[in-house]
């Protein structure tokens, strides 16, 4: 294991920034993430702020393991530079989507999984298999919750 991250966001606090005039909060998730979470508001009768914070806290705890991983490195091999800073973090293109199971899984853009190959010091063309990222996101009353690990 390279990398573990942990979040935890409140819903009703979530759900209020969401609502907010002029908030930016949807530009966050890509349209595929917003798709998926009306279609799980359908099925489960719930509110929509749930669901998306528990993708954002998918997101959040991805970004906490992808540092953790890169801090170890940093740590082995010398001074190693972060790819993004929190300003200019590709958010839309981290996308927490169910797979056809409805299993939560972790998908990157082609440049984002490069730059997290690179900045772990792998091969940039390897395949997929060589570095795994699970994710496991709950939700109960206020609290969305999800853990994420990168494996090489």
């Amino acid at each position: 294991m390279l990398g573990l991250g942990h979040d935890v966001v409140d819903v009703p606090a979530f759900a209020e920034q969401l609502g907010e005039p002029g908030s930016r909060m949807r530009n966050l998730f890509s349209m595929r993430e917003l798709w998926q979470t009306a279609q799980r508001v359908q099925v489960k009768r719930d509110g929509e702020a749930v669901h998306l914070a528990a993708r954002w806290a998918g997101k959040e705890a991805f970004l906490k393991a992808w540092c953790e991983a890169i801090s170890r490195r940093a740590n082995a091999d010398g001074d190693i530079a972060y790819p993004y800073t929190l300003d200019d973090f590709p958010w839309a293109r981290i996308e927490i989507l169910d797979d056809s199971h409805g299993v939560p899984r972790v998908m990157l853009s082609p440049e984002v999984r490069r730059k997290l190959r690179q900045s772990l010091g792998l091969p940039v063309d390897g395949d997929d298999q060589s570095c795994a990222i699970h994710i496991s996101m709950s939700h109960d009353g206020s609290v969305a919750s999800a853990v994420v690990t990168i494996e090489a």
